[in-house]
């Protein structure tokens, strides 16, 4: 299933799945873990299919007969068994009326409805691994059995059948990132954007040993490092060993679904004794080869002495008030995670913007922490990044294995003018922005290799659109032109011809085939669009690096040493080091940047709609 495919395949499960939503009368709390559920347990079933037939190939016979598979065969695959009454296929097709098919659950008692069929499925697949038991939700008789026949159908889809476990995982991260919208709140927040995990999870580069997340939420860092593992060709439940904890029982569900989905184990501890703040619910202080982390930002009133006699303050503790409690958890959390490093360990975390240069004892924990020579890397990252809260924040990198001739700098890079528009509230990095800002830092490391593989990415991926396209104009241009700013240039000349001759042939269509027209239209200036972007970010690179050679670059980035950080009173801010780049044109096209107001207008409009059909049906239904 090629990208397109899948991201369509995501809107429309994400759409029918909400639509039911908002006739369940169901808060998105409420509807967010068994919706997840449910697509936990149709990824478990596509998985027990296929190791099924797998089994069934070469299964030994005895006196004429194929001996029957049991649950240890699964076990010995990586998979889940699962009983006939847990199978998606069972539940999908049982009568409407629960009572007469005689069901029972597994302690005997009689099933009256389908959510408690569900309920009763998901018992049962607790039962198939210790690591799931109290995991999955429970709740499904919250909903009516019309509703939930519903949504078992929607997640039948043939085409989940024809995609793998990691196209499932990223179904499930989809859902995770849509319902975090909906749910985040100040003390249930689950989810880290994607794009500063995989910052993160690009520059610590994971290849072995231990992880720890010690606030790890619906488990992104876990994912996204498997990913990356797997992707070097290793497998990352033979190479690495997750560990996570998490405050907060029900975002430890998310994260356990997450993992199993995604093909990874792990041991996640949560509640009272999973507070990172007062507890190392691992004793793993000194034994990490990578800690990764989006934290709660700005804590108020920690307990001081809890904090003393947990340990884990290898700077001491920050400022301590008359109350004897930390008005701002940030520098605890700093602490912790160096704390949890071993000799070669590599740390990277989100944290609040203001930490780089906060006063009083947090400067002088900063200032010890310089010391170390471990501080690597500070990205500073733009307004609205995170669902919740649109204000800026910082990724810090440690490194306790840096190479000699880096040992006494930092890499600071100011990333707050570089991103993506996803949407008015929502800024995100591009997969091509993360491999740019992850160049900067193989150049830094003088990784020159790298960097050169992904200027060849670059040229190679320009390449196959050309391959790819029937338009002879586009090839012309990709083909044709070596120098990336000419193709650039070049191809934004002819979006415009395109926009033109779009604008034509929609208004020269009869009433019955615009609509029509327009869609195609959409779709062709889309794809040329990613075309665009793609050259975009190649000469945004090439243009500051040539071949790779590391220059500071006035505004993005600047190495500084130890001594030039202490000259500017340990400031950790990239800012204070990279300047201001000269004022330019910021290479927005107005047209363009009308046009795509225009589109989340009717957007809007269309989801007022929306809300006021159903503002108004639900008050038809209440009497007024």
């Amino acid at each position: 299933m090629d990208n397109k495919s899948l991201k369509k395949l995501e809107a429309d499960l994400w759409e029918s799945a909400d639509l039911l939503r908002a006739d369940s009368k169901l808060t998105s709390n409420q509807y967010c873990m068994p919706v997840l559920g449910l697509l936990f347990l149709r990824y478990a079933y596509g998985r027990f299919k296929k190791v099924e037939a797998e089994l069934l190939k070469n299964r030994p016979s005895r006196g004429g007969r194929v001996l029957p598979i049991e649950a240890s065969d699964f076990v010995s695959k990586s998979a889940l068994f699962l009983p006939k009454e847990a199978q998606f296929d069972y539940l999908v097709n049982l009568p409407a009326n629960i009572a007469s098919a005689k069901l029972k659950n597994v302690h005997g008692q009689p099933l009256n409805s389908l959510g408690e069929v569900v309920n009763n499925a998901m018992e049962l697949v607790e039962a198939q691994s210790e690591k799931l038991k109290g995991v999955l939700p429970k709740t499904y008789t919250d909903f009516k059995d019309n509703l939930l026949a519903e949504l078992l159908r929607t997640f039948n889809n043939n085409a989940l059948d024809d995609v793998g476990g990691d196209v499932m995982g990223r179904i499930y991260e989809y859902f995770l990132s849509k319902f975090a919208k909906n749910i985040a709140s100040d003390d249930g927040v689950f989810f880290t954007p994607k794009s500063l995990v995989k910052m993160i999870v690009n520059v610590l580069e994971p290849s072995y040993g231990v992880l720890l997340d010690p606030a790890c939420g619906s488990g992104g860092m876990f994912v996204q490092t498997g990913d990356f593992v797997n992707a070097a060709g290793m497998a990352s439940n033979e190479t690495m060993t997750f560990y996570g904890q998490e405050k907060v029982e029900y975002n430890a569900q998310l994260c356990l679904m997450n993992m199993a989905v995604h093909g990874l184990t792990g041991v996640v501890k949560s509640g009272d004794e999973a507070n990172s703040f007062y507890h190392d619910a691992h004793n793993l202080t000194g034994q990490c080869d990578y800690v990764m982390a989006n934290p709660p930002f700005n804590v108020d009133k920690v307990k001081a002495e809890s904090c003393q006699s947990a340990g884990r303050l290898p700077f001491g503790l920050p400022a301590v008030n008359k109350d004897k409690e930390i008005g701002n958890g940030n520098y605890l959390w700093i602490s912790y995670f160096y704390s949890y490093l071993n000799e070669k360990g590599r740390a990277g975390f989100v944290m609040a913007a203001s930490a780089t240069d906060s006063q009083s004892k947090d400067k002088d924990i900063r200032e010890k922490l310089v010391a170390t020579g471990h501080v690597d890397c500070m990205i500073s990252v733009g307004n609205n990044f995170f669902y919740t809260k649109s204000l800026p924040c910082t990724l810090w990198f440690f490194d306790k294995c840096k190479k000699k001739n880096i040992k006494d700098k930092v890499l600071f890079i100011d990333a707050r003018n570089y991103y993506t528009v996803v949407d008015r509230t929502l800024n995100e990095w591009s997969e091509w922005q993360l491999k740019n800002l992850n160049a900067i830092v193989w150049l830094y490391r003088g990784e020159l290799d790298k960097y050169q593989s992904l200027l060849a990415e670059y040229r190679t991926t320009l390449l196959s659109y050309a391959d790819e396209t029937d338009d002879a104009n586009l090839e012309k241009i990709l083909r044709k032109t070596s120098k990336i700013a000419k193709q650039v240039e070049l191809l934004k000349e002819y979006r415009e011809t395109l926009r033109a001759e779009a604008k034509a042939s929609v208004d020269a269509a009869d009433k019955k085939s615009k609509k029509k027209t327009q869609e195609e239209w959409d779709t062709r200036l889309a794809e040329f669009d990613e075309i665009l972007n793609v050259a975009k970010e190649a000469d945004w690179l090439y243009e500051k690096f040539g071949d790779g050679k590391y220059k500071d670059i006035l505004g993005l980035c600047k190495i500084a040493t130890r001594a030039e950080i202490a000259e500017k009173n340990f400031s950790l801010t990239p800012g204070a080091y990279v300047g201001v780049a000269p004022v330019e044109d910021d290479g927005v096209d107005f047209a363009e940047r009308m046009h795509e107001i225009h589109e989340e207008l009717l957007k809007l409009q269309d989801e007022s709609n929306t809300l006021m059909k159903t503002i108004s049906k639900n008050m038809k239904e209440l009497g007024i």
